[in-house]
């Protein structure tokens, strides 16, 4: 071999064996020792890199063992870091490296409570000098063919918000490829993000760097809102109970001219989640959330929602005594956070383009929400601004809403369906505005339970709402909020409505059913009802000793300057026009009364029932009356009739009402004969005949009497009686037919009342009707027995009972067929009972009825159904002890005796019934109620079964009899002659 390449081959494996030395030993040693000598220098935490390892030949170097930090504390490291240099960067004018591969990063982010960031106090890094700006250049020329991380691990610590914020990713993994910053190069990447608690990230797609771009997908699976909640309760102090959150989205962001980000095909799931407030209470729970085919395009600054789907949503929201919502104090109770102040700018300084287009309004947001659904939803509702606390349950609730524009473009539909209380339904559909705001929706409801309106009418009047369901068919039609104009038009149903004189405890309105149909409502302008059906009204009056009336006792004296009182004067001082009311027709149909007039003594009270008709056409822009045609009866036998025309917004102007009785019982008024006559009425029959003309406030009213076999009982004194020969007086009125007719017409000016009354015009007649003879039952009774002697004129009724025995019914039906060969008679029946054999029994049923009584109001304010009346219910005996306690103190007005304390509850129970029973034994008012139900039961019986004119049989005023031996009770029956 030639000397010349002998040298040389041997210059070469020197030069081999030394860039071997360098590239294998020396370099790697040195940049160790350099590496750590730096890290010692600028490191405040303990740093060291543990091994580098550089293959000259391939250009591959590899990092072992960085670790920053205290030991077991490490805050930054890796356990290797790999890269290989392609030798193509010498001539591309790229860094270009084949691999780059991180294996084991670890990361602590940690930020301290001051703010600070544990990262930038690892090293003392010297001061930066300031260096004049820069043109911009282009970016450093570098391809990365791949980079993967392997198994990484972050954890991330706030201790800045009021709860500290903590999370920790212990399996992270990252693969790029064709990472490049030359133009238009994208890179292909990967990164899956695990934790040891759950939650999972995965990213895929592509990135750019010059300039920055990337698309893909990124999908966040069962991520823990708890780990960033305090974030949120800072900014509203709202507790989170549990809370996850999964994404999956498509992106495409590109920043080469502005920020421009598109999220399409995005769905959004958030189950289970769950608020409170800071002390506790529960605030919302929700089963699911699920947003679908949604996009959000920055750029556009559009957000389209394709679905929403929400199942079982469970909140609270009450109204608090100073009409502040709960939720409105509790987000209002969170203290804004301070801002650092803005520097002053000087004030000739022109703004800058930037400043410019801050100040110009921008572009709002458009949010289109095309389906979304919300089932089986549950709002709790609480008004506790009354003195009663109000509570009241929506739901299931169930929300449809398609076609939302945040923007107003076009209005959305909208569907509702929901419970209200235990048995209330409400159903609203149709489509609405938000600005302006409109909307034409069809509403119904159905049996909205109106005893939730309790705690808002108790300030006004004593009255106790028992019970009453609301049912409605409307279009409501909303035109405009400022001002307010709506219409609505439909039906409407009041049914089973009860109101209860607290007072008194009695019932004071109530009906089956109120239906309103053709209702039209336009808000300031009119009210129009085309029928107005009642079915079963009924209302009590009361004129007490005082001449005040239970309406007025009922109403709460509201003091001067509250709210309602304020309105008043500006509502009368208003020019603007009334609200027009009409109303087309208004049936009556079974309805009822009961008047009392405590004036009197003895006390009156009378009925009135069956009443049915209608009255017409009511408009308050119109003059003409309404129409009226009522018929009733008067204690179920005396027809009353009320004919004739009214204008019940102005009665001064216009009224024609004649009003008919018929057969009246006078012994019903026995407590005005006795005030005014001084004498009570023992029997007789009124027939009256009034009819009321008003014009322009001049009354001119005709009133015709017909008294029928008028008898007066015992004399009664009274200061207001007139000083008469009355017994003359009536018998010199009774006319041939033993009629008292009498005329009184009266006149005067209602605005200023002066009415005369013409005389009375005395008729008689001299041939009274006599009675019969000693025994006329034993003669008529011979009539139908053939000639035989059976007495018929009394009834025997067993001890406590006013049912007809067969016997009993037997000889009644004998004497109908007396009677009816005598047409010329009438028959007197003198209700009897007995204190000794009837007392315990009927203080027996007595006591049956206030049991079930008190049960039906049990059942009332619990809201259970409950039957027609309380006679209908059967009270378990397991439930009468405990009522009977406060019956007994209700009806003696005292307590038990001490010394029942220590008795059993058998013999304390035995020990209240006798007492109770005892009591009402020997009350007077049953024992007569007992005596008139034996006398009614035998005219009806008489009537019913036996066919006989209900005009022929009169009632007697009850007596107080004796029992016989066996404990019956005898009625006695009279007769009397036309």
């Amino acid at each position: 071999m030639p000397k010349g390449l002998t040298r040389a081959l041997g210059a070469s494996l020197a030069l081999v064996a030394l860039y071997s030395l360098l590239g294998f030993l020396i370099v790697p040693g040195l940049g160790l020792r350099i590496a750590n000598q730096q890290l010692a220098n600028y490191a405040r935490v303990p740093a060291q890199l543990q091994r580098i390892e550089f293959n000259p030949f391939s250009l591959e170097l590899t990092l072992w063992g960085l670790q920053i930090g205290e030991p077991g504390k490490e805050q930054v490291g890796f356990e290797r870091l790999y890269a290989n240099l392609s030798l193509d960067s010498l001539w591309t004018r790229a860094l270009h490296l084949d691999a780059v591969e991180l294996d084991k990063p670890r990361s602590e982010v940690l930020f301290a409570k001051d703010g600070s960031l544990n990262l930038t106090q690892l090293f003392k890094l010297p001061a930066s000098e300031p260096k004049p700006e820069a043109p911009a250049s282009e970016p450093f020329p570098l391809r990365i063919a791949s980079i993967k991380l392997s198994e990484g691990y972050l954890h991330f610590e706030d201790l800045r918000p009021s709860e500290p914020i903590e999370f920790l990713y212990d399996s992270m993994n990252l693969e790029l490829k064709n990472l490049s910053t030359l133009p238009d190069d994208n890179a292909d990447m990967t990164l899956v993000a695990n934790g040891p608690a759950g939650g999972r990230i995965d990213w895929k797609g592509t990135l750019g760097l010059a300039p920055i771009s990337s698309e893909g997908t990124l999908k966040i699976t069962d991520g823990k809102m708890k780990a960033w909640w305090p974030y949120v309760r800072d900014a509203v102090p709202l507790v989170l109970e549990d809370g996850v959150i999964s994404l999956d989205t498509h992106y495409k962001l590109n920043l080469s001219k502005q920020t421009e980000l598109l999220l399409d095909n995005t769905s959004v799931r958030i189950a289970p989640f769950a608020i409170k407030a800071p002390d506790g209470r529960p605030l919302a729970r929700l089963a699911s959330l699920e947003v679908s085919e949604t996009s959000i395009d920055l750029a556009k600054q559009l957000v389209t929602v394709g679905k929403i789907r929400s199942e079982k949503l469970e909140t609270w929201a009450a109204l608090e005594s100073d009409g502040q919502l709960d939720w409105q104090k509790l987000l209002a109770s969170q203290p804004a956070k301070a801002t650092p102040k803005e520097k002053a700018e000087p004030a000739a300084a022109e703004p800058s383009t930037e400043e410019k287009a801050a100040a110009e309004p921008s572009k709002p947001w458009q949010v289109l929400l095309k389906d979304v659904q919300a089932r089986n939803y549950m709002i709790h509702l609480a008004d506790r601004s009354q003195k009663e606390p109000v509570a009241l349950d929506v739901g299931p609730l169930n929300l449809d809403l398609q076609g939302f524009d945040s923007l107003n473009k076009s209005p959305f539909t909208l569907k509702l369906d929901t419970g209200i209380g235990k048995q209330g339904k409400l159903q609203a559909s149709g489509e609405v505005n938000l600005a302006p705001v409109t909307a034409k929706l069809a509403v119904s409801t159905n049996d909205i339970d109106l005893r939730v309106a309790q705690a808002y009418i108790s300030p006004f009047i004593r009255l106790e709402l028992r019970s009453g369901m609301l049912s409605s068919d409307l279009k409501v039609d909303l035109k405009n909020t400022a001002p307010l104009a709506f219409s609505v038009g439909g039906t409407a149903r009041v049914s089973q409505l009860h109101t209860l004189d607290t007072i008194k405890d009695r019932d004071f309105v109530k009906w089956q059913q109120l239906d309103l149909s053709g209702l039209s409502y336009v808000h300031g302008d009119a009210l129009t009802i085309d029928k107005v059906n009642l079915l079963q009204p009924y209302a009590r009056f009361i004129i007490n000793e005082d001449r005040s009336t239970n309406v007025d006792d009922l109403l709460i004296p509201q003091p001067a300057g509250t709210a309602s009182a304020k309105q008043a004067k500006p509502a009368a001082a208003s020019n603007d026009k009334p609200l027009g009311i009409h109303i087309g027709q208004i049936d009556i149909n079974d309805g009822s009364a009961n008047f009392a007039d405590l004036t009197l003594t003895p006390n009156f009270a009378t009925a009135v029932q069956q009443l049915n008709g209608q009255i017409g056409t009511i408009d308050n822009r119109k003059p003409a009356p309404a129409k009226v045609d009522i018929k009733g009866k008067v204690d179920r036998y005396a027809p009353v009739t009320i004919k004739g025309a009214l204008n019940p917004f102005n009665p001064m102007a216009s009224l024609d009402i004649a009003t008919s009785f018929k057969r009246v019982e006078l012994t019903t008024l026995t407590p005005y004969s006795g005030k005014f006559a001084g004498f009570r009425i023992r029997k007789g029959r009124l027939n009256l005949d009034v009819h009321y003309l008003i014009t322009n406030g001049q009354l001119k009213a005709e009133n015709k009497l017909v008294v029928e076999q008028l008898q007066l009982g015992e004399k009664v004194d009274s200061p207001d009686a007139v000083d008469l020969p009355l017994r003359l007086a009536v018998a010199l009125l009774k006319d041939t037919e033993g009629r008292i007719s009498i005329e009184l017409p009266v006149s005067g000016d209602l605005n200023n009342p002066q009415f005369s009354v013409m005389p009375i015009v005395w008729q008689t007649l001299r041939n009274l009707v006599l009675r019969a003879a000693q025994a006329p039952f034993k003669f008529i009774g011979g009539l139908v027995t053939g000639g035989g002697s059976e007495d018929l004129g009394t009834v025997a009724f067993a001890a406590g009972s006013s049912d007809l025995s067969g016997d009993a019914q037997s000889a009644l039906d004998k004497l109908a067929a007396a009677l009816k060969s005598r047409p010329e008679l009438r028959l007197e029946i003198e209700g009897t009972s007995a204190q000794t054999s009837d007392g315990p029994l009927i203080a027996e049923q007595r006591l049956e009825r206030e049991y079930q009584a008190i049960w039906y109001k049990i059942l009332q304010r619990r809201g259970d159904k409950v039957p027609a009346n309380a006679s209908m219910l059967v009270v378990d005996d397991s439930d009468k002890p405990a009522m009977l306690e406060g019956i007994y103190r209700t009806r003696l007005k005292q307590q038990p005796p001490g010394e029942w304390e220590q008795l059993s509850r058998d013999e304390r129970t035995a020990k209240l019934r006798e007492g109770v029973i005892k009591s009402w034994a020997e009350s007077a008012p049953l024992l007569r109620q007992l005596g008139q139900a034996r006398a009614g039961n035998i005219k009806d019986y008489l009537v019913d079964k036996g066919k006989l004119e209900d005009d022929r049989v009169y009632f007697i005023d009850t007596t107080l009899g004796q029992a016989e031996q066996d404990g019956r009770v005898i009625t006695p029956m009279h007769l009397d002659a036309e």
